[in-house]
């Protein structure tokens, strides 16, 4: 069966290539790729394409990037494809007019252990909300955002320093094995599928904006280094900075927590020749990585080389 299977794979991110090549190397027929439309990025605003069609390009696998999932035109070329399967990873919401085409059904590789964690952000909740494990999980696509029909489904431990750079790497290759047992399963005849457990207090991996990223200072150590950690690298933990009579947007990527007793102010900056700390509940948050406005990312040290903070510097 597995020379009969013809293949629509759908992503966006370089995670997704990770799977698309697995794919590849497997020697599955791979018939047509979809992926995002160029968007402009950068200060010129050139037209930056997805790492899926960079991909796609270079092996010289047939592309589709639609703006409109349901366009005619699109539906058309997609059927011409005469796809039996599709495998979508880190794309976005299909319309049942495309899931439901191919004839082996179209399933989907997801970043959590579901029914936890359905949604935009699986791995940096997961981190953010301190667990201690998580996985990767792949379904058959229904009407609804990540709840369809299980397949397989397989659980990493995170580490307690971990970062969401290095677990969306482990994940990204735990994702590619499964989906290349899920794809065995399918050309043998042999997979079988169990519904998501319908649970009440199921966690939610809500898309990621400027509110939820902010850092308070005012909750606890933990808290606060599992939501930097959890959005290292990308888009950044950030704070108000108060110094030199400014206001500043700054990003922090990494610190660590130095418990002690004092009686500072929430958010007040304690400042040495080589190293920023955070007065917060119990202690300090010692600041390690950062990045302000319109400069690099860099460690703290290199930063207060060429950049002086004034003594009633704070974040908020």
């Amino acid at each position: 069966m597995k020379n009969a299977l013809r293949i629509v794979f759908m992503g966006t991110p370089e995670f997704a290539v990770s799977i698309l090549d697995q794919l590849i190397k497997h020697n599955y027929r791979v018939v047509g790729v979809i992926t995002a439309p160029d968007k402009p990025a950068g200060r010129g605003r050139k037209l930056h394409e997805s790492a899926v069609k960079t991909y796609a390009k270079a092996k010289g696998l047939p592309l589709l990037q639609p703006t409109n999932l349901k366009n005619e035109a699109f539906l058309k070329a997609l059927e011409a494809l005469d796809a039996n399967l599709q495998i979508v990873v880190a794309f976005r919401m299909l319309p049942k007019v495309v899931w439901q085409m191919p004839e082996l059904g179209t399933f989907n590789l997801h970043a959590s252990l579901l029914p936890h964690y359905r949604g935009a952000a699986p791995i940096n909740w997961a981190i953010i909300n301190g667990e201690t494990q998580t996985g990767v999980s792949t379904f058959f696509i229904d009407e609804k955002i990540d709840t369809g029909a299980m397949i397989l489904q397989e659980a990493i431990a995170i580490l307690p320093k971990e970062h969401a750079g290095q677990l969306h790497d482990k994940l990204m290759h735990l994702g590619a094995k499964l989906v290349v047992e899920t794809v065995k399963l399918i050309a043998a005849g042999k997979v079988t599928t169990t519904p998501q457990s319908d649970i009440k207090d199921h966690k939610t991996a809500y898309k990621l904006n400027k509110e939820n990223c902010r850092i308070n200072w005012t909750t606890d150590a933990e808290a606060i280094y599992n939501l930097i950690r959890g959005l290292n690298p990308y888009p950044a933990a950030w704070s108000m900075l108060y110094t030199n009579g400014e206001e500043l947007n700054v990003k922090i990527y990494d610190a660590e927590f130095i418990e002690d007793h004092h009686h500072l102010e929430t958010g007040r900056l304690i400042i040495t020749k080589d190293s920023i700390k955070v007065a917060i509940e119990k202690g300090f948050m010692s600041l390690l990585e950062i990045k302000l406005p319109g400069k690099r990312k860099m460690d703290v040290k290199s930063l207060l080389n060429g950049y002086d903070f004034k003594s009633d510097a704070k974040m908020r």
